[in-house]
């Protein structure tokens, strides 16, 4: 299954939307989430030949989704896409709504179908806390985009903020996956082991190394360094290695865990 949608609505087009979805602190509104997912095409083939999951596919998607905007949106609406997954934000509720289910008919039409399981309805945004704990009601939901969970947040100040966080999931498997890799490499020389550490992390960090986010990859990096010692260690039955002389490879080889990307206010200039 390809995921094909996040849908938010109630924040401002424009710049105002792009913070709500990029983490600015001024946003206005609510924000709700629709994700959705279609069947890939290396399965099976729509009716009409054309797979879900070529380029021209996504194209005709855009298109659709903007021709919708234009006819039948009253509020604001934005659509952010990368691949096959999309956030689409909306001012009215009622809006997000119609395109669900507009959106459920139209992939009907083509032998296609919205994954109920990923498919949902969420509200989030600037004033969603609030109007929750007025109805009684939990915190807003959250929902996970291109790698990251974002969640309703203030900032020091008390502000509004989106807050993006690496998904737990996809660190935990990633973890799995460099913890057999370093058991491959163990015997390999530590100069090439240290130039994979190296560009592993410094690869991690400057895609997850957004604001608010500094928890998850220092604990990331203090992962691989764990994982790193323990297999430097298992070279043979002597080679347990000091953490005094790991310090030295971590100083030499990994690099530190920091913010790499500005806030969206610095970014977008608002």
């Amino acid at each position: 299954m390809l995921t094909l949608a996040n849908v938010i609505w109630g924040a401002r087009c424009g710049k105002s939307a792009r913070r709500v979805l990029l983490g600015e602190t001024r946003s206005s509104g609510h924000a709700y989430s629709v994700r959705g997912a279609r069947e890939s095409a290396a399965l099976r083939q729509a009716p009409h030949g054309l797979p879900s999951s070529r380029l021209v596919s996504t194209i005709l998607l855009d298109l659709w989704i903007e021709q919708w905007r234009r006819t039948k949106a009253k509020g604001d609406v934005l659509v952010v896409r990368f691949a096959d997954d999309f956030v689409a934000g909306f001012q009215h509720r009622r809006e997000a709504e119609r395109l669900l289910e507009e959106l459920r008919e139209r992939f009907a039409k083509f032998g296609l179908k919205l994954h109920p399981e990923k498919t949902r309805l969420i509200e989030f945004g600037r004033f969603a806390t609030a109007d929750r704990k007025a109805r009684g009601e939990g915190k807003p939901k959250t929902f996970n985009f291109l790698g990251f969970t974002h969640c309703c947040g203030t900032d020091r100040s008390g502000k509004f903020t989106v807050i993006r966080t690496t998904m737990r999931q996809r660190m935990l498997t990633k973890l799995k996956e460099v913890n057999l890799e370093l058991r491959r490499r163990r015997h390999q020389p530590v100069d090439e082991q240290g130039r994979y550490v190296r560009a592993l992390i410094g690869g991690h960090v400057r895609y997850y190394g957004v604001p608010f986010n500094s928890g998850a990859i220092r604990a990331f990096r203090a992962m691989v360094v764990r994982l790193w010692k323990k297999w430097l260690s298992r070279r043979s039955q002597r080679g347990y290695l000091r953490w005094d002389r790991m310090t030295c490879y971590i100083d030499r080889w990994v690099p530190p865990a920091i913010i790499c990307h500005p806030y969206p206010s610095a970014r977008f200039g608002g």
